[in-house]
């Protein structure tokens, strides 16, 4: 069963806890790359937005929320199913269009190549 991209995974994200990760550091599978720019928390249509900050020069980053694993609100850290290189080779985000489904397919089509993992 191929998960839908667009929503957390089942026991991520607690929508009945109202909480908002804006801010919040973003770990890779093999360290940090940025923090939280912005967050939805839409039916099928959830992504976060990254700073990468000096890591890939400032370049932020849309990642749909089916990659999340983990939300530590204690330790203020998104734990995400991707490496680094996989993050740094998405297509670039695209300010004025991330919110139009042909922004969305595109990311859909990169990041539905990787293999589903879960939650941690």
């Amino acid at each position: 069963m191929t998960p839908d991209l667009w929503s957390y995974p089942s026991g991520v994200y607690d929508t009945s806890r109202n909480l908002d990760v804006v801010g919040y550091d973003v770990q890779a599978t093999d360290g940090k790359i940025g923090s939280v720019d912005e967050a939805t928390y839409d039916a099928s249509q959830s992504y976060i937005v990254v700073d990468t900050g000096p890591w890939i020069f400032g370049k932020k980053v849309m990642l749909p929320a089916s990659v999340v694993t983990q939300i530590d609100p204690e330790e203020r850290k998104v734990f995400v199913s991707r490496t680094k290189q996989e993050i740094k080779n998405a297509p670039e985000f695209d300010e004025a269009a991330f919110k139009e489904s042909d922004y969305r397919d595109r990311l859909g089509e990169y990041y539905g190549r990787f293999p589903y993992t879960g939650s941690l």
